[in-house]
């Protein structure tokens, strides 16, 4: 390779370097924004600011229960955002995420269990008055 070509590609390699850690950088901040804003209302319901959710279109009070699953929520979305703001591993930030999502449906669903319990509940105490 000649020394013209030689630095040709490698000026182009910089510069793809520099696109690189510059798209890199632009998707992190926008992760840890989005992150940052799970971690609020995780926290937020964790903490009892929020009290109510709803559940198939009707307010559901947040039972103690709930609040500990949503700390959990908070407390591992806060260890995504550490893990993030070390570095950008794609594959390890995508495998935190879909355990989020995981944790996240886990809290929600308790939601729902509770919920149907208490109409049933109150359903059985109406028939039976």
């Amino acid at each position: 390779m000649k020394n013209q070509s030689k630095i040709v590609v490698l000026n182009r390699i910089a510069r793809i370097r520099r696109i690189v850690q510059s798209d890199t950088q632009k998707i992190r901040m926008k992760l840890l924004k989005n992150l940052e804003e799970i971690f609020n209302l995780a926290s937020g319901i964790a903490r009892g600011e929020i009290k109510y959710q709803t559940v198939d279109g009707q307010p559901v009070k947040i039972t103690l229960k709930q609040r500990e699953k949503w700390a959990r929520v908070a407390a591992y979305v806060a260890q995504i955002i550490n893990s993030l703001a070390k570095g950008f591993d794609e594959r390890e930030i995508d495998i935190m995420l879909e355990e989020a999502e995981r944790l996240i449906r886990e809290a929600g669903s308790l939601a729902e269990e509770e919920d149907k319990g208490n109409t049933g509940a109150a359903e059985a105490a109406r028939t039976r008055t």
